[in-house]
């Protein structure tokens, strides 16, 4: 059963994948391939803010440090340094991880809105470092230079659509790797010490050490869309640190849904269409998504995904039920 879940992963993966490689032959033109790059690099952070959210039970306000810390770690690592793309990578990857288990291993110890506002503190001092540190962040002007793109193994990020391809594999990747662990039986843990975690404690779960490997796992996938987004902008900024990033992370949650995997995929095409077009429109755009998020909080009271489910779900109990009544 496990396998065959698995295996529907990694077609579902390479369907997914054959489709967004066949947009840039579909629809001419640079605004398509770029929207679906911002797509990845947003998409990847926002789902891993729900294996916390969604999965956890632990509501972090800070989450978009891990962003910034991927865009800056890979950026100085290709400036500063000989190493290849996927040597970079790696590493970037390895110091999101040790981060995040150092910051973990203080948070996931707290309960609810002292948790949130610690991870807040947490990147704000990080945020506070980006700019203070001008030798080596560059300060409030960010990482200036552009980012190497050295090829490997036959690719070449420096040339547009294969850079595109390659953000597109990761996003594809990074999803099937989530969906696999929330599938997994340390995603049924997780979800338990969300559900209870008293309960849990009592049988035998170490509630501590699930949450510390979910916050960690969530660190590195939103690490992974900060690399994609240094490489779409050739930089790093801090703004990709700042707390309004992981307040975009909620926002994009809230409007496609928590409770289904792919919701804050959903929400991050609204999110980055409604700001595309609202902000083309007019200059009042808070006002505009102000209304959205109040009719999604007060209307909908759900995501959009989580409230189309749920009205197929209550239709189809109400088409079963109607012969039983007959």
């Amino acid at each position: 059963m496990v396998r065959r879940a698995a295996l529907a992963d990694v077609l579902g993966g390479a369907a997914a994948f054959a489709v967004l490689a066949a947009v840039p032959l579909l629809i001419g033109g640079k605004a398509a391939p770029d929207f679906v790059i911002r797509c990845a690099a947003y998409g990847l952070f926002a789902t891993s803010l729900n294996l916390l959210v969604g999965y956890g039970g632990m509501i972090s306000f800070g989450h978009g440090m891990f962003f910034g810390l991927g865009a800056y770690a890979f950026g100085l690592l290709m400036q500063r340094t000989a190493l290849s793309i996927p040597a970079a990578f790696a590493l970037t990857i390895l110091i999101a991880a040790a981060v995040a288990t150092v910051i973990g291993a203080i948070c996931v110890r707290l309960k609810e809105i002292y948790f949130a506002f610690v991870t807040l503190a947490f990147q704000m001092l990080i945020h506070s470092l980006i700019i203070s540190w001008v030798g080596l962040t560059g300060g409030d002007q960010g990482l200036r230079g552009g980012i190497p793109r050295p090829v490997f193994l036959g690719v070449d990020l420096a040339n547009r659509i294969q850079l595109y391809l390659a953000c597109g594999a990761a996003l594809v990747i990074g999803l099937v790797l989530m969906h696999r662990i929330v599938a997994s039986q340390f995603g049924y843990t997780l979800r338990m010490t969300r559900d209870n975690a008293e309960r849990a404690g009592y049988l035998g779960v170490d509630v501590v050490r699930v949450r510390l490997i979910a916050f960690v796992l969530a660190a590195v996938f939103a690490c992974v869309g900060g690399v994609v987004m240094s490489l779409f902008v050739s930089g790093a900024y801090p703004d990709f640190a700042d707390w309004t990033v992981s307040g975009d992370g909620m926002f994009i949650n809230m409007l496609g849904g928590i409770n289904v995997f792919l919701g804050p995929m959903l929400g991050t095409v609204i999110l980055l269409l409604l700001n595309d077009t609202v902000t083309r429109l007019t200059e009042h755009d808070g006002i505009v998504l102000g209304v959205v998020i109040l009719f999604f909080a007060i209307g909908l009271r759900k995501g959009l995904l989580d409230f189309v489910l749920d009205r197929i779900a209550e239709r189809r109990a109400t088409a079963v039920a109607s012969p039983e009544r007959g």
